[in-house]
């Protein structure tokens, strides 16, 4: 079975008909909704996402955003119970999805939460009272 077979099942449910045109317009309406957002909007968004599905990176992220500034990749090695290199692989994910910025300032790396970053945090914090 089709899924727009169960799509026109539903539309005669709800309608008590269901011809092609209505068939039609319920599609040409719902194809809208999952166009609303660009291709690229959906690429970065699952980018951020995906980013942030991981312990590691979550905690960057967290500690970064609770900073509310700059901390160099040493000051946030002592927080993770992980190796450098799996620290370093973090940021950089977290930096190619958008979340943290890093500067080099002489001999270290400096990270910070972007306004992207904090504005996913602040939300996820706001929805947990839902």
């Amino acid at each position: 079975m089709s899924s727009t077979d169960r799509l026109r099942r539903y539309v005669a449910d709800e309608c008590g008909s269901c011809t092609d045109e209505d068939l039609s317009e319920r599609l040409a309406e719902l194809e809208e909704l999952t166009g609303s957002s660009g291709e690229t909007d959906l690429e970065s968004d699952i980018e951020l996402l995906s980013a942030l599905g991981n312990e590691t990176r979550y905690k960057i992220v967290r500690t970064l955003h609770a900073a509310g500034d700059e901390l160099c990749v040493c000051e946030l090695s002592p927080l993770l119970d992980v190796s450098d290199s799996a620290i370093s692989h973090a940021l950089s994910k977290l930096t190619d999805a958008g979340l943290v910025t890093r500067r080099k300032e002489g001999k270290w790396r400096m990270y910070r939460a972007t306004p992207r970053a904090n504005a996913v945090l602040v939300a996820l914090d706001g929805s947990r009272s839902l």
